[in-house]
Order: C-alpha cells, then structure tokens, then sequence
C-alpha cells in the first residue's frame, strides 16, 4: 500500500512526486514511456514559478535555460507586432526538464516505473487499485498527471473525451539565426498558429497548431506545411533556413481544450489532466508546475490525518479553480483572435494602435509569482 501513485510522469506528476516525497510519503510514479523522451509542447515557463522553484531547489539553473523578455506577433500575412513581455519567462526542453527532474525524484526515494502502462483505475473501500501490464499496485491517494488526452480518459468516461477535438499539434527543435534569444515569437497561419522560441544549448522549438482539416486536404504534414503554413513569409523563411535536427516531427492528435474537472473518480487531476489552456498563452507548464504545488499541499494535510478526504478534494477543486478558471475562459476567448486572416490582422493592427489593450490581454494569459 503506497501513498501516492501517480499516474503520468510529466512536469506536473514529477513535481508532486518529489513535494510528497519530500514530507516523508511513499510514492510510487507510473510513466508509459523511458527517460529522456521529447513531448509536444511550448517549451517556454512564464517567470511567476521562479521562486517556488528556486525555493524547492528545482530550477534548472545548470541546464541553461534561456531568458526570455520580448514577444512578436504576426497575422497571417506576416505583418508584425513587438512588444515586451511584461512578466517573462523562460526556455527549457521537456526532453532535458523531465529527465532532470526524473533524477532529483530518484534521488529522494520516488519508486520509478518506466515503460509501464495504467490500464485501469478503481476506488473502493477507500483506497485505489492501480492496473498495470505488469502487475497490481494499490494506494491512499492517485494523482492523475496523464497529458491532454490519454487512453485512461476514454476508459474512465471523462465528459470532454465525448467531443471530438479538431486539433493537431507538431513539434520540431531547430537551429537558426533568425529569431533572437530572448523572444518569444507566435505566427499565425490559416486556421494554426506556430510558436517559436529558444531553450537550451543554442536550440530552438518550434511547434504548432493546425485545425486537423488542413491535414485531411493536403494529405501529410510535409505538404500541409508547404501548402498552408509557408503562406505566412516569416514562417516560410523560418522553415526553408533553418536546420531541423529531428529526422521527423513529433505529433499529437485531438488536442482539446474542453473544460475538465481537477477530480474525477477520487482521482486528482494535475497538469493538463485537469484542464489544459491554449498554446498561445504560453502557459502550460508553469501551470502544471503550480497545480503540483496545490495538491501536493492537501494532499499532505490528507496523509497526515488532519483532513478527510472529502475535505481535501473541497479544497483542491476550489484552489484549482479560483487559480486557474478564469485563465482557461480568457485563453479560449483570446484564441478566437487567431487562426485566420481576418482575424489575425485584426489582432495584430489592434495591439500596434492599442497598446494598453495588448498588455490587458498578455496580463490574462499568466499568472503572479508564487
């Protein structure tokens, strides 16, 4: 009988397996895949996790993350508008995070269970039992860290896997001159939008969002990109001058931004599990970092006896959506104004007239430090 199984071995189930572990709690983490693997992602941190993590001794300071302090914005016609991010923020891969991470939780006594699957989740006389392929695990508490959208959704019935998502995501880490090191660069192109930012050891990641039919119409992702992403110049020049260092894109499908909920099941949801916002915001990972922080926090105070459980997943919904909400409503909001010409010209000659506009919007899309 475990404390806490985790289920996901993503920034946010890391995290909340080295906090818990850290109060002394057995801790068992399930990860499908093996350390280190690339996952489709922004790879950009908004500085507000900064001091919970140098607090926590877990910013990746020797990594060499980049500093990143402007943001630029173009419609689909590659017209162009630059501002400074007024809070910030940082580049770092998922493949060097994760990994680095994977160590410190190994480190403190976190029991790893690499390549192996959760196939079924079950609560009953006040515990969990976790199903593997390999085995039989039970535990006090399952925090549920498993991405956008995972198998374990559809077979625990969650409410947004009954509406299909029309979105793909591509991820490449490049090499170029083109984009300076401490911006943070969005480009729209027809019904997507591509950002493009520096993280570790002159690396660049690149990654976007296409609604799924531009795929259906031009048949793969090669002819996609030439036929709807290169419209946008700034992307074209982006594609044809710099160096791909992936032999092949990493890809995900059905990326939804339907609201979910922080419990299902007794289970607690963390990261994207709980609900994931849209990429333009840039904001996913300090999320799942924060939300890490909050369960991680009740869950102790269940652990110890000083809360029942009912109590403590009161109190994890409430602090989940009082934080977190109001920014999944405005990421949906400000997504409308991307994806299409007319849309993103509107946006980008918007904030060229209106600054204090476009600063109002950035503001929505972070958090404050904690």
């Amino acid at each position: 009988m475990y404390d806490v199984a985790i289920v996901g071995g993503g920034l946010a189930g890391l995290v909340n397996a080295i906090l818990t572990k850290k109060k002394g709690h057995s801790v068992v983490l399930f990860e499908e895949k093996e350390y280190p693997f690339h996952r489709v992602c922004g790879e950009y941190i908004s500085n507000e996790v900064i001091p919970f993590l140098k607090s926590n001794d877990l910013f990746p300071e020797e990594l060499n993350p980049s500093a990143i302090t402007k943001f630029r914005l173009t419609s689909t016609s590659g017209k162009v508008l630059a501002m400074d991010l007024d809070l910030g923020g940082f580049g770092i891969s998922r493949y060097s995070f994760d990994h680095w991470l994977v160590k410190k939780a190994l480190a403190l006594g976190v029991e790893l269970h690499e390549k192996e699957r959760v196939n079924a989740i079950t609560f009953e006389s006040d515990h969990h039992k976790i199903e593997t392929r390999n085995g039989n695990y039970e535990s006090k508490l399952v925090i549920g860290s498993f991405g956008k959208k995972a198998r374990l959704d559809k077979d625990l019935n969650r409410n947004f896997v009954q509406k299909k998502s029309p979105y793909i995501g591509v991820k490449y880490h490049i090499k170029t001159n083109l984009v300076a090191e401490d911006i943070i660069e969005l480009h729209n192109f027809s019904r997507g939008y591509c950002g493009v930012s520096k993280v570790e050891n002159d690396i660049y990641n690149l990654c976007y969002l296409s609604h799924r039919n531009n795929l259906r119409k031009h048949k793969d992702i090669p002819s996609m990109e030439q036929e709807v992403v290169h419209k946008n110049p700034l992307l074209r020049q982006l594609f044809t001058e710099s160096e791909f260092l992936f032999q092949k894109p990493i890809v995900i499908n059905e990326i939804s931004f339907e609201k979910k909920e922080p419990i299902f099941n007794h289970i607690l949801m963390s990261g994207d599990s709980a609900g994931m916002i849209t990429p333009l915001c840039g904001n996913g990972m300090a999320m799942a970092i924060h939300s890490a922080k909050m369960l991680s926090e009740v869950a102790n105070e269940f652990l110890l006896e000083q809360i029942d459980r009912s109590q403590m997943e009161k109190a994890y919904a409430s602090a989940w959506n009082t934080t977190f909400s109001a920014r999944h409503w405005a990421g949906r909001k400000i997504q409308n104004l991307f994806g299409s010409s007319a849309s993103s010209e509107f946006a980008v000659g918007l904030g060229k007239s209106f600054r204090p506009f476009a600063k109002y919007l950035m503001s929505k899309t972070h958090g404050q430090p904690f």
